[in-house]
């Protein structure tokens, strides 16, 4: 039984849908900023339908690369990197748990009011059902990591170190670029939304182009768009 096409009903093109959507999740701009680049290629979309589309599609999309990526080889078990980022929504402080495998690729983010033991190892069980067990878990010296890990019997695994946590700290970066972007986040359950699908993308599109040489990086980045196309079609 084929799946129902997701873009049906809609008037605009499922491809225009699909920039849309990529333009504000993966770039830090505002919604106006993509209505106005739309326009420049001729494109007569509203801010409110770019609003629309990325609420509809975007967590969708995210799914379906998130599905991909844990089926194939990309999915890693060796070392994850934990870490915790100080997120205001209403003014009130929040806590994005995130993990992140030795490759930089953001496995898993989840959002609490609370980094204790408890927060701890309710994100731990959430990143290890969908992704496994590492043989290592990087963190740094928040005591919770240590208390929810020597609850699941895995403290042995735990290391910590000085810079051996950058990796986490580094991945924080293009979230914090895009939650300015964004002007702040006023409930949780957009935080975690918007994080969820922000990682996805982010990671689809995360070719390290440092790491290789001209020709390879244009490869990659063509192989992203390619996936990227791709998307909803079944």
């Amino acid at each position: 039984m084929t799946k129902p096409d997701p873009f049906r009903y809609f008037k605009t093109s499922r491809e225009i849908i699909r920039l849309a959507v990529m333009l504000y999740v993966r770039f830090p701009l505002s919604l106006r900023n993509v209505e106005d680049l739309l326009h420049e290629r001729g494109i007569d979309v509203s801010h409110e339908a770019v609003r629309y589309w990325w609420h509809r599609f975007g967590p969708m999309f995210a799914a379906e690369i998130r599905k991909r990526r844990i089926e194939g080889t990309n999915s890693s078990k060796w070392r994850w990197h934990l870490d915790e980022m100080f997120v205001k929504i209403n003014g009130e402080r929040h806590y994005l748990w995130r993990a992140v495998d030795h490759e930089g690729e953001v496995l898993e983010s989840f959002v609490t009011k609370t980094r204790d033991k408890k927060a701890a190892l309710k994100f731990l069980k959430k990143a290890m059902r969908k992704h496994g067990c590492p043989d290592v878990f990087v963190t740094d010296l928040l005591r919770s990591y240590s208390a929810a890990l020597r609850d699941i019997g895995l403290d042995n695994r735990q290391e910590t170190g000085r810079w051996l946590n950058n990796r986490a700290e580094n991945s924080h970066l293009p979230f914090r670029r895009r939650e300015r972007a964004m002007l702040r986040f006023r409930r949780m359950r957009s935080l975690q939304k918007f994080a969820s699908v922000h990682a996805s993308i982010y990671n689809l599109f995360n070719t390290e182009r440092s790491h290789y040489t001209r020709p390879h990086f244009k490869l990659n980045r063509a192989a992203a768009l390619a996936e990227w196309r791709a998307l909803g079609t079944g």
